[in-house]
């Protein structure tokens, strides 16, 4: 099922020697292809730094090393067509990088470590007791911007824009957090899906190694959402007092990326069939009724976003909450409005808490967008703009231009290459090096 042609792409594309008149920018609109893929797999893709990452630390360089722990690993290629290639593994980089260059793939995706080589579990299947099982896989998360789309009204299914961008940031934020500071984990790579969300793969060797339950467990904690676009009152927050991990994503994150970007560019208050939903999360139904009706009455057209927010932060929080505890309750309500709705993507998928679950490679090429999967520093990511990272396509042109080739040569892209307005330099064969963020401390996690 190998995929046939010159890796170096048809003539109008090559790099090394004889190299026609480049395209007209215009004329390259197609993002993605499967002459484009070969090339970026023959002359960009980091294939020493995926084993390096992989193996870690069992790369032979190490004293006391396992020799198969990276044959152990499963990778998974979808090819063209839709061809669906499981249980791939390879004993080396080399032999890795032969196979992709080989196959083409137009995704790859990546597995657990199995207790035996997955090219030979069938080897294996007589023997029983289970030889043939998952022992190691990075804890990984995976955040769609679809899922929210009853709270996102710029955009809506897999399209994504800066306006509700700021919702992916939160999220990364909020969990980066609590991955750091209430579970200890430290080597922890986000990466751009390529097309609508993101995704997160802790690396520490103790995350490698947390059993199905113990997953499953963590992803319970980030677990505040119930329901969908028909369901009401979906944050699963009980008591006056809220915990502390949400007391402090509240604080530290939420509010303020609430009430500066997402009240203004989603104007959630700007309609009835909007605001209806934020008023249904009220338990106090009397609240809830003097709002839509002072809401209601005032047709003006004029009345801001934050005019309603405040009007309802206000009302929570007056003396007409008799008690103290109805009173806690109401000042923690307005807060956890706040929290809900840029973060109510907090129920992961089983992706999170089963061991055998695969996801998509770094640095692979999103087939419907084009976009390379790259890095995002979660200590930038409101910076981050999913609309202008690098591009198959972008990637070609700037190859096919001939004023990288020496640099490529000699191992490293003038830093005065730019992408829509952004640096992304190669340093060797490392595909990105974008919003600042070193790909050297993403692929050494210990």
């Amino acid at each position: 099922m190998a995929m046939k042609g010159d890796l170096d792409g048809p003539a109008d594309m090559q790099i090394d020697g004889y190299v026609q008149e480049p395209l007209p920018p215009n004329e390259l609109i197609q993002e993605f292809n499967s002459d484009y893929l070969k090339v970026y797999y023959g002359k960009l893709f980091p294939y020493s730094d995926i084993f390096r990452w992989m193996s870690y630390g069992n790369d032979g360089k190490h004293p006391a090393h396992d020799q198969s722990y990276f044959c152990r690993r499963e990778f998974s290629f979808t090819l063209e067509n839709d061809v669906y290639l499981r249980f791939q593994s390879f004993k080396t980089a080399s032999e890795m990088e032969s196979a992709i260059k080989e196959k083409c793939p137009h995704k790859i995706d990546i597995g657990p470590v199995y207790s035996v080589d997955p090219m030979k579990r069938h080897s294996y299947s007589q023997a029983g007791n289970n030889v043939f099982t998952p022992v190691e896989r990075e804890l990984i998360f995976d955040i769609d911007i679809s899922e929210y789309d009853d709270v996102r009204y710029c955009c809506s299914g897999s399209d994504i824009c800066l306006d509700c961008w700021p919702l992916m940031a939160v999220a990364i934020k909020v969990i980066d957090t609590a991955l750091r500071d209430d579970f200890g984990f430290n080597h922890i790579l986000w990466v751009y899906s390529g097309r609508r969300g993101v995704h997160c793969w802790v690396c520490d060797s103790r995350a490698r190694r947390l059993s199905n339950e113990q997953r499953s467990s963590i992803a319970d904690y980030f677990h505040i959402y119930k329901g969908g676009e028909n369901s009401f009152k979906k944050a699963s927050l009980t008591g006056p007092v809220l915990h502390p991990f949400l007391a402090r994503s509240y604080t530290d994150v939420l509010v303020n990326s609430f009430e500066k970007n997402l009240l203004l560019s989603q104007k959630i208050f700007s309609l009835p069939e909007r605001y209806q939903k934020i008023l249904d999360m009220i338990p106090d139904e009397s609240i809830a009724s003097e709002l839509q009706e002072k809401w209601q009455g005032d047709r003006k057209s004029s009345i801001s976003e934050d005019v309603r927010w405040n009007q309802m932060k206000n009302l929570l929080q007056s003396g007409k909450n008799k008690t103290t505890c109805r009173c806690r309750v109401f000042v923690g309500l307005w807060k956890r409005l706040c929290l809900l709705i840029p973060t109510q993507e907090l129920t992961w998928r089983h992706v999170s808490k089963h061991m055998n679950h695969l996801l998509k490679a770094p640095f692979c090429v999103h087939p419907k967008t084009g976009r390379v999967c790259v890095p995002i520093d979660p200590n930038h990511c409101d910076s981050f703009d999913p609309t202008s990272v690098p591009t198959l396509t972008k990637l070609l042109e700037e190859l096919n231009a001939g004023s990288m080739k020496s640099e490529i040569e000699d191992g490293m892209w003038p830093e005065s290459s730019n992408f829509h307005g952004r640096d992304f330099r190669l340093l060797g064969y490392k595909v990105t090096e974008y919003c600042n963020y070193s790909v050297c401390y993403a692929f050494n996690p210990i």
